[in-house]
This record gives C-alpha cells, structure tokens and sequence, in this order.
C-alpha cells in the first residue's frame, strides 16, 4: 500500500497558478505511475494528468493540456501538479493517486488503487 498526501490547494482569480503536490510513502516500490484526478460535487471523478514513476510519460486531459504541467521527484517521492491560466470550472478537489505495476497509463480512477484525501481549488471569476 502507497500512502498519499496532497498540499498546495487554495483559492486563485482566473488566469492564476497554483502548484499542487503529491507526497508518496509506503510501498513506493511498487508503482507504475501516479495520477491527478478531480470531482465536483454530483459529479463523477474526472482524470487530469499521469505520470510514470520510472520514465516520467505523461498524459493530460484534453480540457488541460497547455495549462496543467506534471512532473515527479523520485528522490523526494512527490509528484508536483502546476496549473497555468486557470479557469472557473478548474475548480474541484483533487486527488493524486498510484496505479501499480502496469504497462499504460490510464485515464480511469478504477485502475488506480490508492488515493490521497484530497485539497480544494477554487478559481473565482
């Protein structure tokens, strides 16, 4: 089991940046890759962005490429989200999470095992 905890949530104006962080402990040993996923409230989970722990590929959701930025330290064990030109409908919880040993990254939250609690953005208009 991977232990996750996120930091780095607030509240932004439209066009702002914030960095989001995601600390892995535990059985690091066992990921493939790790993931940033987002909900709303009545809303079904959505994916954001995924890294893979070893090689460092990525993917981003359509509705975030060109703003959104993933990176990873193995070192440190945190993989960094940073949000450019947010918007209003950015705002969610968000959530990193560990996909295990894999071939391909993936969009899905089911292919994901463990999950942080969570850190809110708000991106006011």
């Amino acid at each position: 089991q991977v232990q996750l905890v996120e930091s780095g949530g607030g509240l932004v104006q439209a066009g702002g940046s914030l960095r989001l962080s995601c600390a892995a402990s535990g059985r690091t040993y066992s990921l493939f890759a790790i993931a940033w996923f987002r909900q709303t409230p009545g809303k079904e989970r959505e994916f954001v962005a995924a890294i893979s722990w070893s090689v460092g590929t990525t993917d981003f959701a359509d509705s975030v490429k060109g703003r959104f930025t993933i990176s990873r330290d193995p070192v440190k064990q945190t993989v960094d989200l940073r949000m450019n030109s947010l918007k209003p409908e950015d705002t969610a919880v968000y959530y990193c999470a560990t996909r295990p040993l894999s071939a391909v990254l993936s969009t899905t939250p089911l292919a994901y095992t463990d999950w942080g609690q969570g850190t809110q953005v708000t991106v006011s208009s």
